[in-house]
């Protein structure tokens, strides 16, 4: 609340942001000349912001912000990073002012501009079924308050104007500039626009230009401005403020597991801008793809077969006006061809080659191959992909939505692998802001509901634990959301909704670029019946077994007497990989009586591994006494990261992923959890043993390729050791 506060101060009076500013940048250098390292990022994240939302900032005030960055190289990880981060973009800014604030509000707005091409978007994704209604409709109507009055032509002008008052200061006639672009037709605004942005791209980006020559442009343009009209003969006005625009937001609740892809791709290349549904749909119908990685099973799909009749020798190349060849008959085609029958699954016009294929042909994209060239002329280089997009996925809720993410991500990156198209061209960012409605769900597993709100927010308090200040900005919003939500209606309730609500998630996804990365693990389920097919799945934070309920009667009958024997539960073998300080794997196994156990992939405190799995098996022990036979329950803790598990006696039980009743499996006999592979590795490591049969280790590409897949969730700091 406090940095919301100093942030909103330089926007009421922005002809005090210069003092704010040199506070800020005397408390950090206080915090740094006596160790008090806890507080310099903290400080650094909310003197940039406020360097970016200042009109005008001397160049001897951003020298001493640039110094200091420069002194964080010295220190460990995370301070490092962010230092030099920040130190790129004021060395940036010290030689063209307002370079921050421009690219910002071009990006977020994707504001059309061939000098500074990258266009950010801002997706919430909100599960149904685990917030209430009340909180649902707060936020839609939040963020689509927060994009009224934010038309292009305004973020224009914003930018016109601040890149004007940062470079000028008070030569710079505000009033004027407002009036005169006011009364322009938009295509003179865009002129003027696309003038001061190569300005000062230019200067950002030329060796050996200073601040003076780039003022020097600017000035040119400022006259340019006012000489159109007769505004320019007003007195000049002093510093005035120029409103930072919100971000790009858009609402959506996660109702399809594959809507997070579908999102991604329209922001890329949308339906309006490629073909008509209708086209898409009469493309699909003749196409078929040959899938290249079916021997991976990781990545395992569906293969078609394709006949080619290209020998590849350039000489057997028709000439430019032989006719082809005619098609051959159909009675003949299919005698060559033949496939059985199945089920033709017609896919989604966002799965068209067409549609993927003419978003590739945007800026940043590889130009269409030709078919043949001359002898002897080398092949034109192809251009390189460039990631010209920014999704920030912002995701609300607690642990479950994070395992549905987690999911989506695995499939993501399984698709991506079969067929790139996304990661070539996006680049994809992870957000998390915890809300807990504090009702009871009907989501929640009655048999092992969670005995507070900290247990479904294992991850938040994770990240808070290891940054904090993302547990004073972030986490507070877990009940603060419920509660604005709730608010009886009154004049100030949308104003402080869309003013602080709103503020806190784009200073978040603005200033959160510190990721820390959770190891997700892959499980594999065996059930009862032997024709039913083992099921594979991931999971992020927890998995738990429990007995089955519901059994046969004389299943029911040999249980009763089974129990009076040897206690409540069953018996279960547990084979596992033992983690040991010296990394050395050290496999156990071992036999016990169990009522259920709980697997956990976020560790009790920061300090400890993220790849590790702690096991607590509720194990059943029969004592023998004077009084008679008793059963005692006792706690066996296990940190491992494989492990199997077996029922011995033919006893099912069932499986809940992530604290999700709708991710629980039912008449299990066996499961198996390890780290889940890289799908890319996974694809590259088959191809490697191809050619290798007997080499075990990696070898090759292999060898620095990432093994595991990691889900990155953005904090202001990562982990500050």
């Amino acid at each position: 609340m406090l940095r919301w506060t100093l942030h909103k101060k330089i926007d009421q009076n922005p002809g005090n942001s210069s003092v704010l500013v040199r506070i800020l940048v005397k408390e950090l250098e206080r915090a740094e000349r006596g160790d008090f390292r806890h507080y310099i990022i903290p400080l650094l994240h909310t003197l940039m912001y406020a360097l970016i939302k200042a009109p005008c900032i001397s160049d001897e005030l951003c020298g001493r912000v640039y110094d200091f960055c420069k002194k964080l190289l010295t220190l460990p990880k995370p301070f490092c990073t962010i230092g030099l981060d920040y130190a790129i973009r004021l060395k940036m800014e010290r030689t063209a002012p307002g370079m921050l604030y421009q690219r910002m509000v071009i990006s977020e707005q994707s504001l059309k501009s061939d000098p500074y091409p990258y266009q950010e978007k801002i997706f919430i994704f909100a599960d149904p079924e685990l917030l209430s209604e009340a909180i649902c409709n707060a936020l839609v109507t939040d963020t689509e308050a927060a994009q009224v009055s934010q038309s292009p032509r305004a973020c224009m002008c914003y930018v016109i104007i601040h890149a004007m008052q940062a470079a000028l200061g008070e030569g710079c006639d505000v009033s004027g500039l407002k009036a005169s672009l006011q009364d322009m037709p938009s295509s003179n605004v865009e002129h003027w626009f696309q003038q001061v942005v190569i300005a000062v791209e230019c200067a950002g980006s030329e060796a050996g230009t200073d601040r003076g020559q780039h003022a020097a442009r600017l000035e040119k343009i400022h006259h340019s401005i006012l000489g159109s009209s007769q505004a320019g003969n007003a007195p000049l006005g002093g510093t005035q403020g120029t409103p930072l625009p919100n971000p790009n937001i858009s609402f959506h609740l996660w109702t399809q597991d594959d809507q997070l892809w579908k999102e991604l791709v329209l922001f890329i290349r949308p339906l309006s801008q490629s073909c008509e549904p209708d086209c898409l749909s009469q493309d699909l119908d003749g196409f078929e793809i040959q899938d290249i990685i079916s021997d991976c099973e990781c990545c395992e799909q569906s293969r078609f077969s394709v006949l080619s009749t290209d020998s590849g020798i350039e000489r057997d190349l028709p000439a430019a006006g032989e006719e082809p060849l005619a098609p051959c008959s159909a009675e003949a085609e299919h005698s060559r061809l033949h496939r059985k029958g199945g089920i033709k699954k017609k896919p989604s016009p966002l799965e068209s080659v067409a549609f993927l294929q003419a978003g590739a042909n945007g800026p940043g994209a590889k130009p269409p191959a030709k078919l043949q060239r001359r002898p002897g002329t080398p092949p034109e280089p192809a251009a390189p992909l460039q990631r010209l997009h920014t999704a920030r996925i912002l995701l609300l809720g607690d642990d479950r939505i994070l395992g549905r993410l987690a999911q989506a991500y695995h499939s993501l990156r399984k698709r991506e692998t079969r067929r790139v198209f996304l990661t070539s061209r996006l680049n994809l960012q992870f957000y998390y802001i915890p809300v807990v409605t504090g009702q009871p769900n009907t989501l929640d597993v009655t048999d092992h509901a969670a005995s507070s709100q900290e247990e479904l927010c294992e991850v938040a308090g994770y990240l808070g634990r290891a940054d904090p200040w993302y547990e004073s900005n972030i986490n507070t919003l877990c009940h603060m959301i419920p509660k604005l939500a709730t608010m009886p209606s009154s004049p100030s309730k949308h104003l402080v909704t869309d003013l602080f609500i709103t503020d806190v998630i784009a200073y978040y996804v603005r200033m959160g670029i510190q990721p820390v990365c959770f190891q997700v693990y892959a499980v594999k389920v065996f059930f009862n019946d032997p024709a039913q097919e083992p099921a594979e799945d991931v999971f992020l934070t927890e998995l738990r077994t429990q007995g089955q309920d519901s059994i046969s009667h004389r299943e029911l009958s040999m249980t009763k007497k089974k129990t009076t024997l040897d206690g409540p539960g069953l018996d279960l073998t547990v084979t596992y990989k033992k983690v040991v300080l010296s990394d050395r794997v050290k496999e156990l196994a071992m036999s016990l009586r169990s009522t259920g156990l709980v697997m956990k992939a976020i560790p009790a405190e920061e300090a400890e591994d993220l790849v590790c799995l702690n096991v607590n098996i509720t194990e059943i022990v029969r004592i023998n006494n004077l009084s008679g036979r008793s059963f005692s329950a006792v706690a066996n803790r296990l940190k491992t990261r494989n492990i199997k598990i077996r029922s011995t006696e033919q006893r099912s039980f069932t499986v809940c992923l992530d604290k999700d009743s709708r991710r629980t499996y039912r008449n299990v006999i066996s499961v198996e959890v390890s780290p889940c592979l890289e799908p890319s590795y996974c694809l590259q490591k088959t191809r490697t043993m191809k050619f290798n049969l007997h080499e075990t280790e990696d070898v090759g590409l292999v060898k620095y390729m990432p093994k595991s897949l990691l889900l990155p969730i953005n904090t202001f700091a990562g982990v500050i050791q």
